[in-house]
């Protein structure tokens, strides 16, 4: 089993920036890969953010140029860097890893006031 902890969320200002971290613990054999999915109310789960262990990340269009993944190895650690945060970014932002099998976290809520 994975255990996924996910922190930074929070209320920021149109305009402003967050970063948003997940560590993952527990019984870890190989990532694959990591990411970040949101959900707005009344919306489909959307993948934000992706990256391979091998570093190759893919972004929503909507982000792109504003959202940022990192993933330090060592850690078992994805970072999202969003800068530029509009009031549709506003969402529960979900962690995954791609393990031997799927894995989530719990969410974490990003407000983005007009």
């Amino acid at each position: 089993q994975v255990q996924l902890v996910e922190s930074g969320g929070g209320l920021v200002q149109t305009g402003g920036s967050l970063r948003l971290s997940c560590a993952a613990s527990g019984s870890i054999f190989s990532i694959y890969a990591m990411g970040w999915y949101r959900q707005a109310p009344g919306k489909q789960r959307e993948l934000v953010a992706g990256i391979t262990g091998g570093g190759s990340a893919n972004y929503a269009d909507s982000v792109k140029g504003r959202f940022t993944i990192s993933w330090d190895n060592a850690k078992n650690t994805v970072y999202l860097q969003m800068n530029s945060l509009k009031p549709e970014d506003a969402a529960v932002y979900y962690c995954f890893c791609s393990e031997r099998e799927d894995y989530w976290g719990q969410g974490t809520q990003v407000t983005v006031s007009s």
